[in-house]
């Protein structure tokens, strides 16, 4: 299953009344380290699937969002269990942290 992708109108059911744990990833087309966890967030997507939703917010589309969670520097990964953040990274980060994040 690929990343979802998180928008201001599906927020509230993907992320805030999702049963399972939300690994979202704050990105944008034109940031060279977003770039590099694509990938990363992709294979977590395929390895979750059942276990954690994965998506990305995209912040020159969903600047709200963005806002909201105080995202003041991309990439940043923001982990939801129950509708509360409870785990958050800014910057590149290898597979084996953000993963470590799910566990």
């Amino acid at each position: 299953m690929a990343e979802l992708k998180i928008t201001i109108e599906n927020f509230e059911n993907e992320v805030m009344k999702s049963n399972i744990p939300v690994l979202i990833d704050f990105w944008a087309p034109w940031c060279g380290p977003c770039r590099m966890m694509g990938p990363v967030i992709e294979q977590l997507a395929d390895e979750y699937e059942g276990k954690a939703k994965v998506g990305k917010v995209n912040v020159d589309e969903e600047g709200e969002l963005s806002q909201a969670f105080g995202v003041m520097s991309i990439p940043t990964i923001v982990l939801i269990k129950d509708g509360k953040v409870v785990k958050q990274a800014v910057g590149a980060r290898p597979k084996t942290e953000v993963e470590a994040m799910l566990q």
